[in-house]
């Protein structure tokens, strides 16, 4: 995803006002006429986010319909400015969502809800979407990105153990109980095995809680 392929019609560029963003583009082929090799791309591309092991966060104002709507889905946490609307409105067109929306809504806000949303083709404004759990936190819309970079932030200095967790948390949707125990004695081995988990370890004895320096190793 983070860089240019001219056999995919998605990449990320640096936006050129503000070096904290980048831009998701994507090339379209003439009149939207996506055929299925293009929707498997794009979907790739969305997924490629979702299971990054960094943390990521959207930070949404305006509109965030359609595409948008799923792009902010496959991040890890949505912040949303307080004027921000969110739908996948598709059926509106005679078309259904296509970039993973139909996947990863009912997975944050629970089937029933995701079927009304999507079938409805109806948008939610950043309070709603609040309240149904498909955003994380709501703040002032001059606010959001800043909101998002510092949450980012803080979870880049943070221990390895945090992508180990992530890897765990994300597996519990689709693994049975037995098999996803099984993922997170392997991860939390390897914590304990790792830098940051002696560190860790150490600094809590030493110096108390929430005083270690992480390495990221």
């Amino acid at each position: 995803m983070t860089g240019h392929d001219d056999t995919v019609p998605v990449r990320l560029e640096p936006h050129p006002a503000d070096e904290r963003l980048a831009v998701l583009r994507v090339d379209r082929p003439p009149v939207n006429a996506f055929d299925q090799r293009m929707w498997d791309r794009l979907q790739r591309a969305f997924h490629a986010l979702a299971t990054a092991p960094q943390i990521t966060i959207a930070a949404v104002s305006g509109y965030a319909l359609g595409g948008g709507c799923e792009l902010a889905l496959a991040a890890d946490f949505r912040f949303a400015g307080r004027s921000a609307v969110f739908g996948l409105p598709e059926v509106t067109l005679g078309i259904m969502p296509g970039s993973g929306g139909t996947q990863r809504l009912p997975r944050l806000v629970g089937p029933g809800r995701a079927k009304e949303l999507i079938l409805s083709g109806r948008m939610v404004t950043a309070d709603e979407a609040l309240a149904i759990g498909l955003v994380d936190r709501v703040v002032e819309d001059a606010g959001v990105l800043d909101a998002a970079v510092t949450a980012a932030l803080g979870y880049a200095r943070g221990p390895l153990a945090l992508r180990h967790a992530k890897r765990a948390v994300d597996a519990a949707l689709d693994l049975p109980v037995e098999a996803g125990l099984a993922l997170e004695a392997d991860l939390i081995t390897r914590c304990f095995a790792s830098e940051d988990g002696q560190r860790g370890l150490r600094s809590f004895v030493d110096d108390g809680p929430r005083k270690a320096a992480f390495l990221g190793r």
